[in-house]
């Protein structure tokens, strides 16, 4: 599940050269503004999307539900155009966290630990081996060690002052990393709604595809978050890094 394609390829195979057509048409510094607008979409995401789940229930997460959902959202967004990238990129990120945590919980952990919260966040900088941009889309153990100090310094101020603070510095130096990976991505899906005539059907397509990548990423993740619980980390590095992938 970890070691997939990436999003950035996924993307470009569905949708093509509609992307190129539409990365010429983005205003100059969009990318800049799409990372920012990504950080505040996980910011507001964070806490709506783990509220919204009990954290004691069991049970199967429901993945297709949240497809449903984010489908629509795309849709809804792609027909508006750019405009709506303020508005729709929230609610998408928040549906999708949303079923981040879903499966988090159906891998047994408790959603009250901000740890837990914060390995649901770190999801989203999750694209998987590509040989299109080494740079943004890297192994599993890479990212999580690039993230690991922002982790543990926001899950250190959570655990003393909660996630209300959303702008306490050890949260945005997290969500700020997670947003600079999200938002290369994100890119992609902007240059897609770009494009009228593919922009209704690709911003439905697009947000599909992001959240079957991040279903499977973050099943993946928390699968590796539970034997580590048993096992110890560094048992289920070595093991993983000696299972052969395809």
């Amino acid at each position: 599940m970890l070691e997939h394609p990436g999003l950035a390829a996924r993307l470009a195979d569905l949708v093509g050269k509609p992307i190129d057509q539409g990365l010429k048409a983005l205003p100059p510094g969009w990318n800049g503004k799409v990372v920012d607008i990504a950080r505040r979409a996980l910011l507001k995401a964070l806490s709506i999307a783990v509220r919204t789940l009990d954290p004691h229930e069991r049970g199967r997460s429901k993945d297709f539900l949240h497809k449903v959902l984010v489908t629509g959202s795309g849709v809804a967004g792609g027909a508006a155009g750019l405009a709506s990238l303020a508005i729709e990129l929230p609610v998408s990120t928040t549906i999708m966290l949303r079923s981040i945590a879903d499966i988090a919980r159906s891998e047994g952990h408790d959603l009250s630990r901000p740890e837990i919260r914060l390995a649901c966040l770190e999801v989203f900088a999750l694209g998987g081996k590509s040989g299109l941009d080494d740079s943004v889309e890297q192994g599993y153990w890479v990212v999580r060690a690039a993230l690991s100090k922002s982790m543990s310094e926001a899950a250190a101020y959570i655990s003393n002052r909660g996630i209300a603070e959303k702008t306490a510095p050890p949260i945005i130096r997290f969500v700020s990393a997670i947003a600079s990976r999200f938002g290369a991505v994100i890119t992609d899906e902007t240059a897609a709604k770009a494009v009228p005539v593919f922009g209704a059907l690709a911003g439905g397509a697009v947000n599909l595809a992001f959240m079957q990548h991040f279903q499977q990423m973050a099943r993946g993740h928390f699968v590796i978050k539970r034997l580590e619980l048993k096992y110890g980390t560094e048992t289920v590095r070595r093991v993983y890094e000696e299972v052969e992938t395809f």
